[in-house]
């Protein structure tokens, strides 16, 4: 199985470090291989199309904005 990439993007504020938690939590009781990335820089969230944060992308691919996902939603999203 590949490393899968997730991406949380977000300037650090508590929702985005919740958000991380949340993914690491799901990675975990998956038990899943996978790099966690925090992307803070407020230009190369909007490149990738995010007006609102915290978001969410799995493998490149924006799962969630705008919303604090929980650690179940995001296992479900990665169970796909």
């Amino acid at each position: 199985m590949n490393l899968i990439k997730i991406e949380v993007l977000g300037t650090g504020c508590k929702k985005c470090q919740q958000l991380e938690a949340n993914a690491k939590e799901a990675i975990a009781a998956l038990n899943l291989e996978a790099e966690v990335l925090h992307m803070t820089d407020p230009i190369e969230i909007a490149k990738r199309g995010v007006l609102s944060t915290p978001a969410l992308a799995i493998n490149g691919k924006i799962v969630s904005k705008g919303k604090l996902i929980t650690s179940a939603e995001i296992e479900s999203l990665l169970s796909v």
